[in-house]
């Protein structure tokens, strides 16, 4: 392979981005101009859940969700809302940060850990 691996845009991604513990961004809930993005898969919610209060735009469609020009964008990803995003392990996070951070949305940041990380820090979980 001559490009660039999915390793390697990660890591891009996490040099790029800010990075959160579960810890800072299960504190930064239910703040005032702060949402929670989960970016995994519909099949990952049914599976496990979500933690309580995220919104659910799944990593394949965010750039268009996320355009205010676009006739699918959700309107909670606009307004220079604080951005908080996690996956299931904190790869795809990290890529789906570094692309609405190029789209000038923001702050933005991401989880290290996803998923896994924020319900073992006791974040609260409910269902898809």
């Amino acid at each position: 392979m001559t490009g660039k691996s999915a390793k390697d845009l990660v890591a891009e991604a996490n040099r790029e981005v800010r990075t959160l513990s579960a810890e800072e961004a299960l504190r930064g809930l239910g703040q005032p101009g702060t949402v929670l993005v989960d970016v995994r898969e519909g099949e990952e919610l049914a599976r496990t859940g979500r933690i309580a209060g995220a919104i659910h735009v799944p990593r394949g469609v965010l750039e268009f969700q996320a355009d205010p020009a676009s006739p699918s964008h959700k309107a909670e990803l606009g307004g220079g809302r604080r951005l908080i995003l996690y996956c299931a392990s904190g790869n795809r996070s990290a890529l789906a940060a570094k692309a609405l951070q190029e789209m000038g949305l923001g702050p933005v940041a991401h989880v290290a850990g996803g998923f896994a990380a924020l319900e073992k820090a006791g974040g609260p979980v409910e269902p898809a």
